[in-house]
């Protein structure tokens, strides 16, 4: 029987007393990749804070689990340390914090991190520049997937890694997330699914208003949207609302 990775039961956060989140409920097996699918402000980068146990996202009900255990009030370092691996859509500029000495403190062979370089295809030089210091969209995502390999956590967190990528980089970054992925589970986040070219997912979840509203097959409701927009989905909750009242 497989096991679910991750387990969000009824979880519900606030931030500065404002609800983010509502009763979200997700499962992810083992060896699976999900995507989630949502509209820019519908609390999809509130849920990977959230995972990661930020304290301003605030949990006033239900629980996260993550390889069996209740996670819901361990801090962020010990989430990380059981292998929860995340790569930002917006990541911070650390000056005086080198890209290269961040990676040498997750992994201390020197010939790997020149091999990571050179699978995402970045130049040597950035071991040396301060952490996305003056780096562009597609730099900054090869500096945040570059983290994420040498960590080399279980499971894997993207959020909108396609996001602000030009077409060559997005084509390598692709082949490589997705041999990433490889034997590992996933959630990426986005919010038009560009990087599906490249990636494959198993199940796709809609989230609306801080709540998940649909789940199923990836490409049927990426299509939906591409089609219909978010529309599509707030029309599936007024009519499940309306059977309800009848």
């Amino acid at each position: 029987m497989t096991k679910n990775i991750l387990e969000i039961r009824d979880l519900s956060v606030e931030v500065s007393g404002r609800r983010v989140l509502d009763n979200v409920n997700l499962q992810i097996p083992e060896g699976e990749v999900h995507v989630l699918f949502g509209p820019n402000g519908s609390g999809k980068s509130s849920l990977v804070m959230t995972l990661l146990g930020f304290p301003a996202y605030k949990v006033v009900s239900g629980r996260i689990f993550f390889k069996g255990k209740d996670i819901t009030d361990l801090p962020t370092n010990e989430r990380v340390k059981m292998g929860i691996s995340v790569a930002f859509q917006h990541p911070p500029t650390i000056r005086g914090v080198k890209l290269g000495q961040i990676l040498r403190h997750l992994m201390s062979d020197e010939k790997k991190i020149i091999d990571l370089f050179n699978k995402v295809k970045f130049p040597q030089s950035f071991l040396e520049r301060d952490v996305n210091l003056g780096f562009s969209g597609g730099e900054i995502k090869k500096s945040e997937i570059l983290q994420v390999l040498a960590h080399g956590g279980d499971f894997i967190v993207l959020d909108e890694p396609d996001s602000g990528v030009d077409v060559e980089n997005l084509r390598i970054l692709g082949s490589v997330v997705n041999e990433m992925l490889r034997d590992r589970s996933a959630l990426i986040i986005t919010h038009l699914g560009v990087i599906f070219q490249y990636v494959n997912a198993d199940m796709a979840h809609v989230l609306l208003n801080g709540t998940i509203v649909c789940s199923g097959s990836p490409t049927k409701i990426l299509g939906q949207i591409l089609n219909e927009g978010y529309a599509w989905c707030e029309k599936c909750i007024q009519a499940r609302t309306e059977r309800c009242e009848l």
